[in-house]
């Protein structure tokens, strides 16, 4: 009897901590969109976003009851419907996304609301001394980074106090320095957003004056690719902290707070913010680590799923600009309106400034990716800032390189590798000279690599390697050398940062390249800005990061600067359209560096930019729109995007 009763007893604490559990997870799991149905459902169907337009509907839950209404037709069964929903885009215009068979979505397809029903797709990201090469920093009165005297744009728009940048991409890191509140007065009213919580994010510690938005997009991804997100593996968080850095690095670029004496390692040191300090920031993280098709290395992939709904969602809260550094692969679709441009183009409709990066696949033509002419489309130019690294030859010979070396120096044997070395070559302990690829030395335990190519721009510190980056004509002199010398020698020095001659503005060789693949009348890119070793901060869980700052290039770089520019702008000129914005850019921008040296356009040969590809000026941007009357619609620039370049 008392057995019997003690196993009640158990069965009832169990019963209870079982519905304590329910309760816990429940709004979690409700809020994912239940994710473990989801990967399930994945095995088995895909997903098709249904795209029906303008919203028939004010009240947003109509909009989505109607969603639900469609698929229940479609699927006959209301629980069915319900399990193959994924998203309902319901504010600035009307669709979802769902699981479904390719033989459902051919049906559903044939519906008279329908008009487009579109293949879900994965799409990547495209991976200081700025705002002084652009002419828009600051004077600090004092070694306080409060203590600055503005002039200018900055001092018209009270640095963008007013606007709200809206940031697709990984997350953020709440708790780095460039998202302080210092000094930021209350959120504007207009702002319709919030801060959801989540794993390792807490809404109401993480937000504050500056970063005012944070919501996260999970169930496109992990129906795309069950089985990659695994977080056993690589780590990321069910929630807007960015584990990949990159989200907060282009947060940054747009929109950081002042943070002073900042630098990688002792390059590039200088006070690092972002084109408008006093913005609020609104991130959406749409993008995600997973693993990579090759195996032991993570990417950084989102999918037009999850962007769609970050979309609909930053149209709602009343975002100024939103800084997408995202894109796709070559080709283009030929019909531009069904990929994932309808999203952005709904905001722009909205009176959202939508800017994009034109890809990282140059130098080719054609290969500009972005290329919806509602979109801002930039490309990447240098600063006029290198890393020079001396090289002195055991002959006493000195060259001049580039690289992130940061010391300290070594002197050590000197030797070329390439695929038809022998094996048995020792190179162990000294620096290996390569050409194109520095695959020869893997397993090898070398001291450096010095890496010989086609000028690309790209420095990186190569794992822990010590690498420097030299040209062809460099690297066949170092050759030279050691095919003559019975035991050559080299000794490297630690790397040191030069600002002006001989470095200056050109078009980065990575940087895409027009004309338009789809429609080339339509002008791409717009315009380039600074996108090379960019300093900014990063989370501190990527391995390039130090002291929570890092330098990346890529469109991704140059892209979040034009969003900071536009923030500005707006807060200057509010009524003013994306049209506006975009025409004021295009026809004020550089074409020629700060020292007024052309504009080259690296690795085609030094051909001179003659065309939009210019950085952009935001003083004569400001000045234009105030002594001229310009209609609110894209006018194109004066001179043409012409192929070769």
């Amino acid at each position: 009897m008392d057995n019997s009763l003690q196993s009640s007893k158990l069965m009832l604490l169990l019963a209870i901590s079982f519905v304590l559990f329910l309760n816990t997870e429940l709004r979690f799991l409700t809020a994912a969109g239940a994710l473990t149905m989801i990967a399930k459902y994945a095995l088995f169907y895909l997903i098709y976003i249904v795209y029906l337009g303008k919203r028939e509907h004010d009240d947003p839950e109509l909009v989505t009851a109607s969603h639900h209404q469609m698929l229940e037709s479609l699927l006959q069964f209301k629980e069915d419907a319900h399990n193959s929903m994924i998203y309902s885009y319901q504010h600035g215009f009307s669709g979802f996304a769902a699981l479904l068979t390719s033989s459902q979505a051919k049906e559903i397809s044939e519906h008279p609301a329908v008009i487009h029903v579109i293949p879900n797709r994965i799409l990547k990201l495209k991976t200081t001394r700025t705002w002084d090469h652009l002419g828009l920093s600051p004077i600090p009165t004092s070694f306080s980074s409060s203590s600055l005297s503005v002039k200018g744009l900055l001092h018209d728009t009270n640095m963008g106090s007013e606007a709200i940048i809206g940031v697709i991409d990984s997350g953020i890191w709440p708790e780095s320095k460039v998202v302080n509140d210092q000094g930021l007065g209350p959120i504007p009213k207009r702002w319709r957003g919030k801060c959801e919580p989540g794993e390792q994010f807490n809404a109401t510690i993480h937000c504050n004056n500056k970063l005012i938005g944070a919501k996260y997009y999970l169930n496109g991804l992990l129906a795309a690719v069950a089985g990659k997100f695994n977080r056993t593996i690589i780590q990321d968080f069910k929630s807007t902290r960015d584990a990949n850095g990159h989200g907060t690095h282009t947060a940054t670029i747009a929109g950081g707070s002042f943070v002073p004496n900042v630098s990688f390692y002792g390059l590039a040191g200088g006070m690092v913010r972002g084109g408008a300090p006093r913005a609020r920031i609104a991130s959406y993280k749409a993008c995600w680590n997973i693993m990579g098709d090759e195996g032991g290395r993570t990417e950084g992939r989102c999918t037009s799923a999850d962007m769609w709904k970050a979309f609909d969602d930053a149209i709602h809260d009343g975002v100024d600009v939103l800084s997408v550094s995202i894109g796709g692969s070559i080709p283009e679709d030929s019909e531009v309106d069904k990929l994932d441009y309808i999203a952005a183009f709904h905001a722009v409709a909205k009176g959202i400034t939508v800017v994009a990066a034109a890809g990282n696949e140059g130098p080719g033509a054609q290969t500009v990716d972005n290329v919806a002419p509602w979109l801002l489309t930039v490309a990447a130019t240098t600063l006029d800032r290198s890393f020079p690294t001396k090289i002195t030859l055991g002959n006493k010979q000195t060259l001049m390189a580039e690289s992130l070396f940061t010391g300290p120096e070594i002197s050590t044997g000197l030797a070329f590798l390439d695929s038809d070395s022998d094996d048995n070559v020792d190179v162990k302990g000294k620096t290996v000279l390569v050409f194109d690829s520095a695959s020869p030395i893997a397993g090898k335990d070398v001291a450096a690599v010095i890496l010989a190519q086609k000028p690309d721009d790209l420095l990186s510190r190569c794992n822990g390697l010590h690498c420097i980056y030299a040209d062809y004509e460099l690297g066949t002199d170092i050759l030279k050398y050691i095919r003559t010398t019975r035991s050559p020698t080299v000794r490297i020095s630690v790397a040191t940062t030069l600002t002006g001659q001989p470095a200056t503005t050109k078009v980065a060789a990575f940087s895409c390249r027009g004309p338009n693949s789809v429609s080339p009348a339509i002008l791409k890119p717009d315009i380039a800005a600074p996108g090379v070793s960019i300093l900014a901060a990063l989370s501190p869980l990527d391995p390039d990061a130090h002291n929570g700052f890092g330098l990346d290039s890529g469109t991704s770089m140059s892209t979040p600067v034009v969003s900071g520019i536009i923030a500005l702008l707006k807060c200057l000129h509010p009524n003013w359209s994306p049209a506006a914005m975009r025409s004021a850019l295009v026809t004020t921008a550089w074409r020629t560096s700060p020292t007024g040296e052309p504009i080259f356009a690296e690795g085609s040969n030094k051909k001179l930019e003659t065309n939009n590809m210019a950085t952009p000026h935001p003083g004569r941007a400001m000045k234009l729109r105030q002594s001229a009357k310009i209609m609110p619609r894209i006018a194109l620039p004066p001179y043409a995007w012409h192929d070769d370049l």
